[in-house]
């Protein structure tokens, strides 16, 4: 049984999450935006993936990527599925995915399927593409993964055209929910998305076994996962406002954080009680101020955390205020790992977002720590399906960027 994944806007990002949580012999990419995972689709939790927008299932694939061809056999097949559907108007809309194709031509084909679906006798409203893919605001406005709509992604795999049907796209408004409306923000440490949290927490905890996919798959969308299915801590040293401790809470995992500073722990916990009013339960978090230099912890499973960035630039210092800049970064990350390494028993797992630099468009800085880490007393973790250099958080516009670094203590 397989499932289609289409990838957010860093596609390596979501690609490597998938092998860190499936293992990369269950996962394949088709191009460089989607993924196909072999795992059964019930055992899949999107609604725990960071990086990626839709989840599709495959209808069919065929052995053409000629447009004619595969318009025609979709007029053809289009009036048969529609026949199937509840009563009610038909939302139609396409998706094209690395395919030989303009909006003009995928414009036509939508309403050549309009025509053949209307000979039956049903009413369908064809939503427009200002591109060849529809965004996730679109299908969720549009009602297409509901029961009388239907969202047709078309892949371009090789000499092949994956023909996939969108069943859950990113529930955009909850996201927007708890990274805008937490009670305690404070941009000067800056902004971690919550899909990005996602993400590095599901790089920090690695492939989950399948028994522990069949006790959380059930459990409806949007609701926090109970924490004694999982069973497993999550600490963040560098907790800030509560970003990774909020997400790892709603992810069915106990969030332990530290931070420096006391203000920081106490957003943290002011943020926590507003996540579980929101979605009505009560979880007990750890929080503690501490320097992750020296500070002591208790026990922990995994290590999931943005780490200390340093500066911010809004435009590209110069030469020896960046190497002061990057010294000071990788002093204290440096300190931190050696501080950490003692702690964490052996093959315990990390993912940090620590700071890259971008000095020209996608010409990146890294810390120096990175090719010492075997040294600290850590193996790197590689991906099958992605090189280390692709796992850069980042805008076009964006100076620090967020390179995310995944380790396991030797």
């Amino acid at each position: 049984m397989q499932s289609l994944l289409i990838l957010g806007r860093q596609p390596a990002l979501g690609l490597a999450e998938l092998e860190s949580l499936y293992g990369a012999g269950k996962i394949r990419a088709v191009g460089d935006k989607v993924a196909v995972a072999d795992v059964d689709p019930c055992l899949l939790t999107f609604d725990r993936l960071g990086g990626s927008v839709k989840f599709c299932r495959i209808l069919t694939t065929l052995d053409t990527v000629d447009w004619k061809s595969i318009e025609k056999f979709l007029a053809q097949v289009s009036p048969g599925h529609s026949e199937r559907m509840p009563e009610g108007k038909m939302r139609l809309g396409l998706s094209a995915v690395g395919m030989n194709v303009d909006i003009k031509q995928l414009a036509a084909t939508a309403l050549t399927l309009k025509k053949a679906i209307k000979k039956t006798g049903r009413n369908v409203r064809v939503i427009p593409n200002n591109s060849l893919e529809l965004n996730t605001a679109q299908v969720l406005h549009n009602g297409l993964t509901k029961e009388t709509g239907w969202e047709l992604v078309l892949i371009r795999d090789g000499d092949k055209t994956i023909i996939a049907q969108t069943v859950k796209v990113q529930d955009i408004e909850s996201y927007t929910r708890r990274d805008r409306e937490r009670p305690k923000r404070d941009t000067k440490v800056g902004m971690l998305p919550p899909k990005l949290a996602q993400i590095i927490i599901n790089l920090a905890v690695g492939e989950l076994p399948e028994d522990k996919l069949e006790s959380i798959c059930d459990i409806p969308a949007g609701r926090p996962i109970p924490r004694k299915l999982l069973g497993k801590t999550i600490l963040d040293p560098f907790c800030g406002t509560g970003v990774s401790l909020q997400e790892a809470t709603l992810m069915g995992y106990d969030a332990y954080g530290t931070d420096l500073e006391r203000r920081m722990t106490d957003y943290s916990a002011a943020n926590l009680d507003w996540l579980k009013k929101l979605y009505g339960f009560d979880e007990k978090e750890q929080l503690e101020t501490g320097d992750a230099t020296t500070h002591q912890w208790r026990q922990f499973d995994f290590v999931a955390s943005e780490t200390y960035l340093g500066r911010p630039f809004t435009s590209p210092p110069d030469s020896e205020t960046l190497a002061r800049n990057i010294a000071d970064c990788n002093l204290i990350l440096k300190k931190f790992l050696q501080n950490i390494h003692g702690q964490a028993k052996p093959g315990t797992r990390f993912c940090l977002a620590v700071p890259a630099w971008q000095i020209k468009q996608n010409q990146f800085k890294f810390l120096p720590l990175i090719d010492q880490i075997s040294d600290l007393g850590y193996n790197r973790v590689s991906f099958e399906h992605v090189r280390d250099n692709q796992l850069i958080y980042y805008r076009p516009d964006q100076i620090v960027a967020r390179q995310l670094l995944v380790i396991t203590r030797k």
